[in-house]
């Protein structure tokens, strides 16, 4: 199976602080791979290093063949990501929000709208998809947040504690489109969680990582 996700000896420190600490680590391609530990462990550094968006101090990796380094640009064409916290525009109405986003990603004028809708019906938001973002609750964010990871379609998607603040319908919604995205559609999830009952649910394998090691 071919190799979503390659790190050799990947390390990434802040000062005296080592945040990643020499990560060896294989994702395969249509995989959910749970990415597990507490708060601080390094989970976050990670997703950062692996989109490109911060530099490692030592050691390499690939994502989708290409080198994070060099090729983030690439990289984030291809990746969807869901950080800790939304950081959308509150002022915008949902539905402008993702059109926003999407522009941004590229996504083809003549598509965008009904890709936008089609996602905000998906995750219950659609009867509200014109109230300003400010109104939401912080579970109706959660999943904007997630319906804008997903608008331009990625390969490989990356979801920070995706379930954080849902009520147990919203919860059970999100988990079962992280299943359809890898089961049916055949993307690979990168799901970083401190959740073990959803990790088991959800992944085929799982990474345990404390202060920057993988165990």
């Amino acid at each position: 199976m071919a190799q979503a996700i390659v790190t050799e000896g990947l390390t990434r420190r802040f000062g005296d602080h080592i945040a990643v600490n020499q990560l060896d680590l294989t994702v395969e391609q249509g995989q959910v791979f749970g990415f597990l530990g507490p708060n601080g462990a390094g989970k976050t550094t990670m997703v950062r290093l692996l989109n490109g968006v911060l530099n490692a101090n030592a050691g390499r990796a690939t994502v989708l063949g290409f080198d994070v380094a060099t090729q983030g640009t690439e990289i984030r064409k291809r990746t969807g990501v869901l950080t800790e916290t939304p950081n959308l525009y509150e002022a915008l109405t949902a539905r402008e929000n993702l059109l926003l986003f999407g522009d941004l990603y590229g996504v083809p004028e003549s598509e965008l709208p009904k890709r936008a809708d089609s996602l905000l019906e998906e995750l219950g938001l659609i009867e509200r998809a014109n109230e300003r973002v400010g109104g939401y609750s912080k579970g109706m964010k959660q999943r904007l947040a997630i319906a804008r990871a997903l608008l331009h379609q990625p390969t490989l998607l990356f979801l920070d504690e995706p379930t954080s603040g849902l009520d147990p319908v919203a919860a059970r919604m999100v988990t079962g489109l992280i299943q359809t995205l890898s089961h049916q559609e055949g993307r690979t999830v990168f799901l970083c969680t401190h959740n073990l009952t959803e990790a088991q649910r959800l992944c085929q394998r799982v990474g345990v990582i404390d202060q920057g090691v993988l165990r």
